[in-house]
């Protein structure tokens, strides 16, 4: 049987790419009941009902998923945090980044709207970003419309899937429309009583890009820890990770264990004391969480 690539998902119908085009299908009644969601970016086997539908009998294995945005089989994720409008989040960038690195995914930190941004501004940035690449993290500073943004971009994006994610309003579809202007995505102006974007995305796609796929995914209000475990957050943090070998004990938390590497780092000024702010943090939010049945 024929085997492709979900590439949109709209409204009940799943979009197949296979190597001589692209079919409309249907997920089988009984994936319903097995709890099988098809997701943008699965592999698939499907059955051909016509000239234009097919239903989808099988999802293969997944690499990885993501619940919020919906994709599977994610290679990169390209975190779209802005600079101003609205402000720059570490605390957000974090969030971002522990979600994804929980993931197995590779992050790579796009600093948008530096054209928007003042000098204090851009200073701040400028510190958080030289951080980011110390901890080994690539960082990357974008303004609207930027010339030569794709070719910037394509040594990340070649032969990957990757996610394009971040909070409302920061940018996310005027940076697709800048790499693909073809879209002519819908952008959404600012709350500034809010000071925070409207949705604008309505649905997840997979659009052809550098040599590579990117996925154009519906703005974040808010990141849950909803499966990640207290003892696997440290693992989260590159820094903590690497510094953890040098704990006194295995399984350390960094709370209140004596001869703790990754508390002496902090100390000592090498790692952010927001960083180690942000992981007691997440990880309280992750003790308080409700237990699941």
């Amino acid at each position: 049987m024929p085997e492709g690539q979900i590439r949109k998902a709209i409204s009940g119908f799943y979009y197949v790419k296979y190597d001589g085009g692209t079919v409309r299908c249907r997920g089988r009644g009984v994936f319903r009941k097995r709890k099988i969601t098809p997701l943008v970016g699965d592999w698939v086997t499907y059955v051909q009902e016509g000239v234009e539908d097919a239903t989808i009998t099988e999802v293969h294995p997944r690499k990885n998923e993501l619940v919020r945005p919906p994709v599977s089989n994610i290679d990169l994720a390209l975190l779209a945090v802005s600079i101003v409008e609205p402000a720059f989040s570490s605390n957000l960038l974090d969030r971002f980044l522990v979600l994804v690195e929980s993931h197995h995914i590779e992050p790579v930190i796009c600093l948008t709207k530096k054209d928007k941004a003042n000098e204090a501004e851009l200073q701040k940035a400028e510190e958080a970003a030289a951080y980011y690449r110390s901890i080994g993290y690539s960082v990357l500073m974008t303004s609207i419309d930027e010339p030569g943004l794709i070719e910037k971009l394509q040594p990340f994006l070649e032969g990957k899937t990757t996610v394009l994610a971040g909070q409302s309003g920061v940018g996310k579809s005027t940076l697709l429309n800048t790499l693909l202007p073809n879209l002519s995505l819908e952008t959404g102006e600012i709350s500034e009583s809010l000071g925070r974007g409207k949705h604008t995305t309505r649905h997840v796609e997979l659009h052809e890009l550098a040599g590579g796929l990117v996925a154009d995914t519906p703005g974040f209000s808010s990141l849950e820890f909803d499966t990640l475990e207290k003892q696997e957050l440290g693992s989260c943090f590159p820094e903590f990770l690497e510094a953890s070998e040098q704990c006194k004990f295995r399984g350390c938390l960094h709370l209140k264990e004596p001869s703790c590497e990754v508390k002496r780092k902090v100390e000592s000024g090498e790692i952010l004391q927001t960083r180690y702010n942000h992981y007691l943090q997440f990880l309280q939010e992750i003790t308080d969480r409700k237990p699941r049945y």
